[in-house]
């Protein structure tokens, strides 16, 4: 998020409350004092309209049965944009005072920028924290940050392998469970063909946190305006060591995600897996109709033979803005769109659940995947996301961090720039973003 008016905001923010994202937050807000006094069931009963800026496709059926449900209340969803354009008229809406939406939903990794920014509201006054255990870990600590919860989460994108079961069975290639076997696997279906690839890569910033964070490593340290950066970890260390043998051998398709030409090579098999979030089934039968039957998901390859360490990739929380009109109404949608009810008809359209109820539900484990081969991918997928290593977090200014990924580590996919110079040219990026945006970084 490129904006001049973080600097004033986060003097504000050292100013009035030592905010730690990682460790320590501000506590409940006053209703008084920045709330519009109304408690939730107050606000449905008195009805209005609530407009939500969100991109996610299935809270089309979460307003319709909010309606329904609350006749009083009239929901206005609105695609402002995806990520970064929609951050931006946030940001905008919350310098100018006014515009913002009664609810916007918020990326994990951007989240803290808004909560660092106070232009989210703490939603403990509302009682969020009474959903302190219906959520998976995960997500849960995503939006929380000490007493202060600053969204709901939406989804989970744990990680897993989705893995084309017909080309790895066509070559004899066994389905990799560690990333040295990843290497082999690569280096065996290519040989075998050298227009097939394991998986695609471009440099792309959330999959390469990813698989850090699974690795053990651990970047990015945040208190406050206080914030490290340092990737000289093991962690780091033994995903670069990898992937750089996946670079330097040819073994990635240089094809970038959710392209037209991504789509034909998950169809025809020419791109063999994706180490991705748990999200990603509807986008395999939507994107590649043509490959159906012959996609499977395992479990996601470990650095270390024998472990069960997980991460998350992607995810997407709900969130209040401090210009919303009437907060109390707006929680009252976020938490109808994110638990019980609403939460079981997002799994049903597709998201993969961040509830526990949801996760862990007969129905939902059960369920035959006529795409996987009746595969009940959802075990899986259930597994990963109760190995999802903790203790990560994401810079407050990470929005701003991943646009320049391309410009940095990028480098390492086109050039003789190797992924580790590439991500030192990155974390000097953030620093020098960070200190003129009036962060205190240390490396």
């Amino acid at each position: 998020m490129r904006t001049n008016s973080i600097r004033g905001i986060l003097a504000a923010v050292a100013a009035t409350c030592a905010m730690t994202l990682a460790a320590t937050a501000c506590g409940a807000s006053d209703p008084a004092a920045d709330g519009d006094g109304k408690d939730v069931a107050s606000a449905l009963q008195e009805g209005g309209k609530v407009t939500v800026w969100a991109w996610e496709p299935t809270l089309k059926k979460v307003v319709a049965d909010f309606e329904r449900k609350y006749p009083k209340v009239d929901v206005e969803l609105v695609n402002a944009g995806t990520g970064d354009k929609q951050y931006t008229a946030l940001q905008n809406a919350a310098a100018a005072g006014s515009g913002a939406p009664d609810v916007a939903q918020v990326e994990y990794f951007a989240l803290g920028q808004f909560a660092l920014g106070r232009s989210v509201e703490d939603l403990t006054r509302f009682g969020a924290f009474a959903h302190d255990k219906d959520f998976t870990a995960g997500p849960w600590s995503a939006v929380r940050f000490d007493k202060a919860v600053y969204a709901l989460p939406m989804d989970s994108g744990p990680m897993a392998l989705f893995y084309n079961k017909k080309v790895f069975d066509q070559y004899g290639v066994a389905v990799p469970t560690t990333w040295d076997e990843y290497v082999e696997a690569a280096r065996a279906l290519h040989k075998a063909d050298p227009k097939l690839y394991i998986t695609n890569d471009i440099g792309d910033a959330g999959a390469t946190t990813s698989l850090i964070w699974q690795a053990g490593g651990r970047p990015y340290k945040t208190q406050g305006t206080k914030v490290g950066i340092d990737f000289g970890d093991a962690g780091t260390k033994a995903y670069t060591s990898t992937w750089q043998k996946l670079l330097d051998e040819k073994l990635l398709a240089p094809v970038g995600s959710w392209s037209d030409e991504w789509y034909k090579g998950l169809s025809d098999g020419s791109i063999a897996s994706l180490a991705v979030g748990a999200w990603m089934p509807a986008n395999l039968a939507t994107g590649a109709p043509g490959a159906a039957g012959d996609w499977r998901v395992a479990p996601l390859p470990q650095w270390t033979k024998g472990a069960k360490a997980g991460a998350e990739n992607g995810g997407s929380s709900l969130a209040v803005p401090k210009g919303a009109r009437n907060k109390a109404l707006a929680y009252a949608f976020i938490e109808y769109a994110t638990t019980g009810a609403g939460a079981t008809s997002r799994v049903s359209e597709g998201a993969f659940p961040a509830t526990r109820a949801d996760l862990e539900s007969k129905a939902f484990l059960e369920t035959a995947f006529p795409y996987f081969g009746g595969q009940q991918a959802n075990q899986v997928l259930a597994d990963a996301a109760g190995n999802v290593g903790t203790g990560w977090s994401y810079l407050p200014y990470q929005v701003y961090a991943n646009s320049v990924f391309n410009d940095t580590v990028g480098k390492a996919y086109v050039s003789s720039t190797t992924l580790a110079q590439g991500l030192d040219a990155w974390r000097r990026a953030s620093v020098k973003y960070g200190t003129e945006q009036g962060f205190s970084v240390h490396e």
